[in-house]
């Protein structure tokens, strides 16, 4: 297989971006994704891909919760500032405002949509494993005008250098 085809096929995906939570006690996870899907009508179901050896998957498997903080056009800034390890200071996750879902993870207060989850199923293989979660609440700050997928901050908004997958 030619790496470089494959790189370019795969990053030809188009991704959405979310800040996934979870939350253990004091120990709150947090990480900028991009590889989620609904997966499911009834029940509700959503997949996110995690990095096995991430601090979030980590939590996500004991607590077996998790939410998907959707980010909006505009957001960049939160994107970024979760590629890094999230920090809880002040009440604040990386500087950002949050609540607890009802199982306990964070939903970040900035977000335009969340959706929060328990864990069903764990799939885990490669460098990251495949969680499908059972939303069990989700809520919107703001009904979207025009499509809902069109207020969604995309993986190309981070500008023509910014890739992951491949």
């Amino acid at each position: 297989m030619d790496p470089n085809a494959k790189k370019t096929a795969l990053r030809m995906i188009p991704y959405g971006l979310y800040v996934l939570t979870a939350k253990d006690g004091d120990e709150v996870a947090a990480a900028t994704v991009n590889w989620v899907t609904q997966a499911s009508f009834a029940p509700p179901l959503v997949v996110v891909g995690v990095k096995a050896d991430s601090h979030a998957h980590a939590v996500i498997k004991k607590t077996k919760a998790f939410a998907l903080n959707v980010l909006g056009k505009g957001q960049q800034k939160a994107a970024f500032a979760f590629f890094k390890p999230a920090e809880l200071a002040d009440g604040k996750i990386s500087g950002e405002s949050f609540h607890a879902a009802a199982t306990g993870s964070p939903i970040l207060d900035s977000t335009p949509a969340f959706v929060d989850c328990k864990l069903v199923h764990a799939y885990e293989s490669g460098d990251h494993s495949v969680f499908v979660g059972e939303v069990i609440d989700a809520g919107v700050a703001k009904e979207p005008e025009g499509r809902a997928d069109d207020a969604t901050l995309w993986l190309k908004d981070l500008g023509e250098k910014t890739f992951y997958g491949g």
